[in-house]
């Protein structure tokens, strides 16, 4: 008994030493060196990477050369480039002709050429260039440039008159060809229009190349250019209309013409005979509609003169001595 009453003492004792032992070691670890953890970077967000550029959107802008505007704006992709060439072209020749042609709203850019003449006293009158928009060029220039976007101009086409300013003087001096026609001299309206339209067509230059339109040089044959009422064919019948007669001019024109050796754009026939040509050997006129219409193909500079009488019209063909051996090795 005595000897167990030793040994718990000294069991607690040691047991009280131990926790001692492990305190003290539990603060030398606490007050030891401190060590430093490497500090947690933020995690990144999308923000922080490097961001990607928005592709800009493909547009082609058209541009007119000579006021350097924006005609119109196109972005082909929109448009269908990528998905359907053809009907994108289709659209794109459809505008084409409306910008080059005109609509019923807007004029186009085509204008035909006014030639020039000469007046009374021998004065130049200046006419108008030839001014020619070519759709084809213009849509093939917008699909080449559909492909990565950029500015195109409006491929626009100028041609003054071909003849020299030293050619003027002398135009009048040899009549290649000359053709007549003749009408009732009492008959006051279709007299005044055949004078009227002849006036116009008097002393114009038809230079090398130049296309020469009837309707564009005589103008509206109204009432108020001075016109009168007198018989005109209309579907096959004689009717009253102002301006009746101006067509036996460009007849008389075109048989006067034909003689030389022109190229025809656009020459029509009258729906009826009529008694001041022979068969066939018509041209048949009206404002805003049917035109008689030749580009001069002779390589010489050609004059129009007109000589109206008491119930005859006479048109000649006339150029310069100059050129009348030219003229000669053409024909």
């Amino acid at each position: 008994m005595g000897k167990w009453k030793w040994v718990l003492p000294i069991c607690l004792i040691g047991s009280l030493l131990g926790l001692a032992a492990c305190s003290e070691k539990s603060v030398k670890e606490t007050t030891g060196p401190k060590v430093t953890e490497p500090a947690k970077q933020p995690a990144k967000t999308g923000e922080d990477k490097p961001q990607k550029e928005e592709p800009k959107p493909i547009t082609v802008n058209v541009i007119d050369p000579n006021t350097k505007a924006i005609i119109r704006t196109f972005s082909p992709n929109d448009m269908g480039f990528e998905t359907n060439k053809e009907a994108y072209q289709k659209e794109l020749e459809k505008w084409a002709k409306e910008l080059a042609r005109g609509t019923e709203a807007k004029p186009g850019y085509d204008q035909k050429m006014v030639l020039d003449k000469i007046d009374t006293n021998g004065q130049l009158i200046k006419g108008k260039p030839r001014i020619i928009l070519e759709e084809s060029e213009l849509v093939e220039k917008i699909m080449t440039a559909s492909v990565a976007g950029g500015d195109v101009d409006l491929p626009i086409y100028v041609t003054e008159s071909g003849y020299k300013p030293e050619d003027i003087a002398g135009l009048g001096e040899i009549v290649l060809a000359s053709y007549s026609t003749y009408f009732d001299s009492r008959v006051a309206g279709r007299s005044k229009n055949i004078e009227l339209s002849g006036q116009a067509i008097d002393n114009v230059i038809v230079g090398t190349g130049d296309v020469f339109s009837f309707n564009t040089t005589v103008g509206p044959s109204d009432a108020a250019h001075g016109y009168q009422p007198a018989k005109e064919i209309v579907n096959k019948k004689l009717v009253d209309g102002i301006g009746g007669g101006i067509c036996q001019t460009s007849s008389t024109l075109f048989n006067a013409i034909d003689k030389v050796g022109v190229q025809y754009i656009e020459w029509n026939h009258h729906s009826l005979s009529v008694g001041y040509v022979p068969p066939g050997r018509d041209a048949t006129v009206s404002y805003g509609g049917k035109d008689f219409q030749f580009q001069n193909t002779t390589g010489v500079p050609l004059l129009i003169k007109t000589l109206y009488g008491k119930g005859k019209l006479t048109i000649e063909i006339r150029t310069s001595a100059a050129y009348q051996t030219i003229y000669a090795q053409g024909h």
